[in-house]
């Protein structure tokens, strides 16, 4: 019997490794299912296409996260408002899977609802902020939406808790918009969000985004930002058109090695200005 034993042992040993290989394989499909599920939700709750204006040129670009996991958040949006001007939409919704995925189409829609109700930027975020709060999720999301009037190319503008905007003008200026935002919706009751005015001028630019374009390992947001206030300057003063913008900021992801969704939304000013 003693002889048997080692031989005993070690079919017991490759019968543990068998089974624990199995359960790591079983694992490793359903975490890719859930993956490839939470891609597929998100895709399909992005805008198929983006509104078409006189003198306005609008671009948008999106790249799950690099190493898949981390998939799930990220949104842009655009459409025509009841009155004629076009309401843009980007943000992240905090956490990286399907449930992340099926939230961010919920914010996605109440913006797009409320809008219909209340187009002002500050307003429409505090009426989300309360809507997501009614539905007792433990998630949050950070989001800009803007409001563009075409026949004067004035911006209107409102952040919660969101990544800055960057601008550039076909004068070579270029830069971070400055606003003063409010926090993140699903968050704080009652929470206010100041808006901001901008004018798009001919050839200036706008650039939406989410922070996995310009955060990752490779570079801090600050730096990442600054990457972009470059391009959009560049990009401004070549009269380059709104596509091509989007796809080279979507490199700047690419640099910084994101480990999370990266969504880009360009707005640019080919035509000439109309006065007020």
């Amino acid at each position: 019997m003693s002889r048997n034993r080692p031989m005993d042992d070690a079919d017991e040993l490759l019968a543990r490794l068998g089974s624990l290989t199995a359960q790591a394989r079983e694992r490793a499909e359903l975490q890719r299912s859930q993956v490839e599920l939470a891609i597929a939700l998100q895709r399909g709750m992005l805008p198929g296409d983006l509104p078409a204006t006189p003198r306005f040129r609008l671009a948008a670009r999106y790249v799950p996260a690099c190493y898949g996991l981390n998939v799930g958040g990220d949104w842009y949006d655009a459409f025509v408002l009841p009155d004629g001007r076009i309401g843009l939409s980007i943000g992240d919704v905090q956490g990286h899977n399907i449930e992340a995925a099926a939230f961010m189409g919920q914010v996605r829609v109440g913006l797009r609802a409320l809008a219909s109700v209340t187009s002002e930027p500050g307003e429409l975020l505090a009426r989300t902020n309360d809507l997501l709060l009614s539905l007792g999720t433990d998630l949050f999301a950070t989001c800009t939406f803007m409001r563009l009037d075409p026949a004067t190319g004035l911006l209107e503008s409102a952040r919660a808790g969101h990544v800055p905007c960057i601008w550039a003008t076909a004068d070579g200026r270029s830069g971070i918009a400055q606003d003063e935002g409010g926090p993140p919706l699903g968050i704080e009751e009652g929470a206010e969000y100041p808006m901001t005015q901008y004018r798009l001028t001919t050839g200036g630019v706008f650039v939406l985004l989410t922070d996995g374009v310009v955060e990752g390992p490779a570079l801090t947001v600050d730096e990442g930002l600054e990457h972009v206030v470059r391009l959009a300057g560049i990009a401004a003063v070549a009269g380059m058109e709104a596509g091509a913008l989007a796809a080279a900021v979507m490199k700047v992801a690419e640099l910084v090695g994101h480990e999370d969704d990266a969504a880009v939304l360009v707005l640019g000013h080919d035509g000439p200005d109309l006065l007020p």
